[in-house]
């Protein structure tokens, strides 16, 4: 294997260079994104930077209190990002549906994946639980957006379907069958898509960063494989049960449509 190049402070700032480009771009074409641009290009380095530097305190502490802290925010957060961006959209009983289907969904394949299919040691190892973690939290967080998203959409849209069916006496599940059914296949396809095409397409990001530190080709490979499998069951079940109780909040004690 060759040498791993490490990249100095006036390397990486060659890169904003790209960032330059983009805002030529929208100035030019008169597009009013100049100011988020530069913005969100500042935060991120920010926060990388900041999150580099506690990742290294964190591997080097190992804690089964600080791995359980940062597993805990990335829920928390991940549940604030979907109710901000539905903010005012959600009931309340919605909204502990999110919640409940976000912690159950993910850490139950978290932890599959980390003391089944990994086997790390010590448990609470961060180098690991820490990086999966956040694949995992960060796609089921995009998929069950999509997901909400559909729901709320086909309850609206489908609402003199619904009523119209429970008027024939069907039940509240028969009756949004279909919105249901829908709303979960938006809501992987994504995840879908990124896996067919994987490896033809473009190489993922956790497989490139491990070839570039110096991992071998085959391992960053199966590694990969892994976590893409565990991204989609992680994905399918945190929507699937957001949805299978997501629904009734949209009906009454006597199974009547708000």
């Amino acid at each position: 294997m060759n040498e791993i190049i490490d990249l100095t402070v006036w390397q990486v700032a060659f890169a904003y260079l790209f960032v330059l480009i983009v805002l030529a771009i929208v100035r030019i074409r008169g597009i009013k994104r100049e100011k988020e641009i530069v913005i969100s290009s500042v935060r991120m380095t920010l926060q990388l930077v900041l999150t580099g530097y506690i990742l290294v305190y964190i591997f080097n502490n190992p804690s089964p209190f600080i791995t359980g802290g940062i597993i805990l925010l990335m829920e928390a957060f991940a549940v604030y990002t979907v109710f901000k961006k539905f903010k005012g959209r959600l009931s309340n009983p919605l909204k502990k549906v999110i919640a409940f289907s976000m912690s159950i969904g993910t850490l139950s394949c978290l932890l599959y994946f980390l003391f089944v299919v990994v086997r790390i040691s010590p448990w609470y190892d961060p180098q690991y639980f820490v990086p999966i973690a956040g694949m995992l939290i960060g796609n089921s967080m995009t998929g069950i957006s999509l997901g909400v998203k559909s729901l709320l959409e086909g309850m609206t849209t489908q609402k003199a379907l619904v009523e119209e069916t429970l008027m024939l006496g069907a039940t509240p599940q028969a009756a949004t069958r279909s919105i249901i059914n829908s709303t979960f296949d938006a809501a992987i396809m994504p995840t879908i898509n990124s896996m067919v095409g994987m490896g033809i397409v473009f190489l993922p990001g956790m497989m490139t960063g491990q070839i570039l530190s110096g991992t071998s080709p085959t391992t960053a490979i199966a590694y990969q494989i892994a976590i893409m499998l565990g991204i989609l069951g992680a994905v399918a079940l945190t929507v699937i049960i957001m949805l299978q109780l997501g629904y009734r909040t949209f009906f009454n004690k006597e199974e009547q449509l708000y």
